[in-house]
């Protein structure tokens, strides 16, 4: 098998931002994570910013998300306490 001089593929927020107005923003990302898939690395969706977005990015089989519907920015003596929240946020869902 060949090896890539990558481990991720990241779909960018242009399509993101289109997800929900654009059926073909839908096709490119399934495409890109169906090429993932195939070729056994993770996926990661930049500028997520809605639940609508995340629901379509989790049934295309994205790996990863990242975006403002998770947090702003935060400084990175923050970080385990936001972790903690969603965590928790996630159990009590």
């Amino acid at each position: 098998m060949r090896s890539f001089p990558f481990d991720k593929l990241k779909i960018d927020r242009s399509f993101i931002v289109d997800l929900l107005a654009h059926d073909g923003a839908t096709a490119i990302i399934r495409a890109i994570t169906t090429l993932a898939d195939a070729l056994g690395i993770e996926t990661t969706a930049e500028g997520v910013e809605s639940s609508e977005q995340l629901e379509i990015l989790r049934a295309e089989g994205c790996n990863q998300i990242q975006g403002y519907f998770f947090s702003r920015p935060i400084p990175a003596g923050q970080v385990a306490a936001l972790l903690e929240k969603l965590s928790g946020d996630r159990m009590a869902a």
